[in-house]
């Protein structure tokens, strides 16, 4: 096991190369906020140049945010069609050929402001958007089918990474000095090109995903031959054992559909348990601390609240290497209820801060404390472990069918918290994180008493548990099933 646990060079640059993916979707949840203002004082002048007259307040509103939101659009119809490519093209070739969305949408926003055109503006966040879904999918399967066992949480969580780094950079460059100014903010979107263009040199030296090769192309020995440089080792018996037992499980089983997901008692858990988790990633309250971080400390009264936004920028980057480190020793289940618990606490705290600001303005401080341990409790586990705990949950037939429902959960839900919180805050006032933290706990005891444990454990075993649990309840009790859960000592 150790010899097959270890980091060796040639999975440095697998993931390295798929999170680059990652990084994109991070940058463009994050780049639209900082250069509002300037993008809005381009869609006046535009309206004003074509029609003669300003643009109504109306219009811009809805103008905004449909370039705010056409983003989460494309994301879902992106993230529903992952199974299209990864089955037909392979992991890395469909990661490869979706860098075309990216660049597409660079120039389509790098020109929108040349051309005098919103509309390449919106189209250019529609493309990048469908671009990001397809990379939900895409990521962490390749990521959990690449890496050994021991590896697989730490290396998962390599995807949450990502995209957090993503945001951090689009905030930095998102700053007036920066690319957030009236005449640098169309290089700001465009900049997606270089992490694109990045992608496509390191790709092609990475190896297909060998579960592919072996279980979708029966290519025994490119599958070998491609784990002995992964592994950084000649004996890969094992990895290739786990690999075949797969293999006959899934000639056992029809080809899964999506419809299929949802009528086999098999699978019928374990995509609730996949759906539930990704909303529980969108529904926790972090994309509306994202999206609407900078407003939040405005009415927090901080002076300087694009500077504040950017810290919890760090912190989140900062907490999810913490995870990176503690997802193996700790497990997937104990992280993801310690991150529920702490983000639910910080909500209420957020709660008291805001509603209590007018008596007492130090509450300010408490508000940006507040939102520091939120961001950072989210890292901890409701972050990274519904991205990789998909792959973990499923054997390779139902994964792509399971990864396209799982991402249009998530994309869906990011989509309504996106449109709805501004309305909400409004008619809620201080009192709307009441809301999140009612959700939180419901999250809380649905993970505590149906999520298992999947730390240390082979597709096929987690995937056998509940294979077991679904084919008849009278072969397993639930105190049986439940060795999966939280005793799980692996």
């Amino acid at each position: 096991m150790e010899t097959g646990s270890k980091m060796t060079a040639r999975l440095m640059l697998a993931v390295g190369g798929a999170v680059l993916g990652s990084l994109q979707f991070g940058y463009n949840t994050g780049v639209i906020n900082a250069p509002q203002k300037v993008i809005e004082d381009f869609y006046n002048r535009t309206w004003l140049y074509r029609y003669e007259e300003p643009i109504s307040p109306a219009t811009l509103t809805t103008l905004w945010s449909l370039s705010v939101a056409i983003f989460s659009v494309g994301g879902m119809i992106g993230s529903f069609s992952v199974g299209l490519f990864v089955n037909r093209f392979g992991r890395r070739n469909s990661m490869l050929m979706s860098n075309v969305l990216a660049f597409l949408s660079a120039v389509l926003m790098g020109f929108s402001k040349m051309a005098l055109s919103f509309e390449m503006l919106i189209l250019g966040r529609f493309i990048i958007g469908l671009y990001s879904g397809l990379t939900t999918g895409f990521v962490p399967m390749y990521v959990g089918e690449v890496s050994p066992t021991a590896l697989r949480g730490a290396l998962g969580t390599f995807h949450q990474l990502g995209i957090v780094l993503g945001i951090l950079i689009a905030q930095v460059f998102g700053l007036d000095l920066i690319m957030g100014n009236d005449s640098l903010w169309p290089l700001l979107l465009g900049f997606i090109f270089v992490p694109a263009l990045l992608q496509c040199i390191i790709l092609p030296f990475a190896p297909e995903s060998p579960r592919f090769l072996l279980i979708n192309r029966n290519e025994e020995n490119k599958a070998k031959s491609v784990l002995k440089k992964l592994r950084g080792t000649t004996d890969v018996s094992s990895d290739l054992q786990e690999m075949k037992e797969e293999s006959r499980q899934m000639m056992r089983e029809k080809k899964v559909t999506i419809m299929e997901l949802f009528r086999s008692p098999m699978y019928r858990q374990p995509i609730l348990i996949a759906i539930v988790l990704q909303l529980s990633q969108q529904l926790s309250g972090i994309n509306a601390v994202f999206y609407y971080s900078t407003s939040i400390f405005e009415t927090a009264g901080v002076e300087q609240p694009v500077y504040a936004t950017i810290g919890s920028g760090v912190v989140n980057t900062a907490f999810t290497v913490v995870s990176l480190f503690v997802v193996e020793r700790a497990g997937r289940r104990t992280l993801h209820l310690i991150g529920l618990a702490g983000m639910a606490g910080c909500a209420v705290l957020m709660t008291i801060a805001l509603t209590l600001l007018d008596q007492m303005p130090w509450m300010s401080y408490l508000s940006i404390v507040a939102i520091f341990g939120f961001v950072a409790f989210f890292e901890i586990g409701p972050g990274p472990i519904p991205w990789f705990i998909v792959a973990e949950l499923f054997s390779q037939g139902p994964r792509p069918a399971a990864f396209a429902v799982a991402g249009l959960s998530n994309w869906t839900s990011n989509f309504i918290v996106g449109m709805g919180f501004q309305y909400i805050a409004q008619l809620c006032g201080s009192y709307v994180f009441i809301i999140f933290t009612v959700l939180l706990v419901l999250f809380f005891i649905f993970t505590y008493f149906k999520v298992p444990e999947t730390k240390g454990r082979t597709f096929d075993e987690i995937a056998s548990g509940f294979r077991q649990g679904g084919a008849s309840q009278s072969d397993k009790t639930p105190d049986e099933f439940h060795s999966l859960g939280a005793d799980s000592q692996v």
